[in-house]
């Protein structure tokens, strides 16, 4: 099992971390054996949910893939439908080569239509576009003179320099599937099929929600399986990650007292972080990730959310926390 990190990139005014700082704690992330450092994005700030939003995605890690040695750095998940593929697939190729081929591109459809409406982007048409980005994208990373007619995209006889670094293309993660969307969004999702039909064609790596409960995971990859035999892919050939929020309380400490580190980003409270988050103790939020690793059946990525940029926080992930879930 890979270990991993999500960062807590926050947009927060004067408060954002500064690139030093977030550059001590990743290579302070390194030395404890992390993998990778994974970023989320959100263009606007998305309540009920959030209470703020991030830093720009490949701008923050163009600048972490200088002040960091080893660790694979991408996003967990950037809104694809939001990028023009050719231009993106140039920028990607770019972060790629630049960091030594240490880029992971995990993608989601996104949600929040007024973040659509900000970019031009019909919001009725983001699942369709997304599958047309991953072909068109994919192409013009392995391919020289890539001829493509979709609905939406049309390029004729088009080549991108540079290439990825990473061969065939960098790894790609496709997040999404069940969760309980009205409490988190304020809106109902009819069907996560097209979502889970998209993962079992073109991802390598698939990213259940934070939120979503075992009983959603199992159901989930149970349908995964059926699908990737349609297209001919065997189990094998998908790998899985559990991610999520994490605070670590000192033995004795009340929940409440996380509540200030939540707060500054999350539009939800106490009782909802308890529930779908990792809150407690280290014996229990170990617990509660080998319950999530059991219902998926097993995962090749453990990535964990810190709320803080203080490298404190990772010495008590690895010496208290991994242990406990690898043993």
């Amino acid at each position: 099992m890979h270990f991993g990190l999500r960062l807590p990139s926050f947009a927060l005014g004067d408060r954002t971390a500064s690139l030093t700082e977030m550059g001590v704690y990743l290579r302070r992330a390194e030395d404890l054996g992390f993998d990778s450092a994974m970023l989320i994005d959100h263009l606007l700030v998305a309540p009920p949910a959030y209470r703020t939003t991030w830093l720009e995605p490949i701008t923050l890690l163009a600048a972490l893939s200088g002040v960091t040695r080893t660790i694979q750095l991408g996003t967990l998940v950037l809104v694809l439908p939001f990028r023009e593929p050719v231009q993106f697939a140039k920028q990607w190729a770019t972060l790629d080569l630049l960091s030594g081929g240490r880029s992971i591109l995990g993608v989601g459809v996104g949600w929040m239509e007024a973040e659509f409406a900000a970019v031009g982007i019909p919001h009725r048409e983001r699942g369709a576009r997304m599958n047309e980005l991953l072909e068109l994208i994919t192409a013009l990373w392995t391919q020289d003179h890539v001829t493509y007619e979709g609905r939406y995209y049309r390029v004729t006889d088009l080549s991108i320099d540079p290439k990825p670094a990473q061969a065939p293309h960098p790894p790609i993660w496709i997040g999404g599937g069940t969760q309980p969307s009205e409490k988190i969004y304020g809106q109902h999702v009819p069907s996560v099929e097209p979502v889970l039909r998209r993962i079992a064609k073109y991802a390598k790596t698939w990213v259940p929600h934070s939120s979503a409960t075992a009983e959603m995971v199992d159901r989930d990859w149970n349908d995964l399986l059926r699908y990737m035999a349609e297209y001919g892919r065997p189990a094998t050939d998908m790998s899985k990650v559990y991610s999520n929020f994490v605070y670590i309380l000192k033995p004795g400490q009340r929940p409440e007292e996380a509540a200030p580190f939540f707060r500054t980003y999350s539009g939800m409270d106490l009782e909802y972080w308890q529930e779908f988050y990792l809150l407690g103790e280290a014996e229990q939020v170990a617990e509660r990730i080998r319950g999530k690793i059991e219902a998926l059946g097993g995962v090749d990525h453990l990535i964990l959310n810190p709320l803080t940029w203080d490298p404190a926080h990772l010495e008590v992930l690895a010496r208290d926390v991994l242990p406990l879930v690898t043993g």
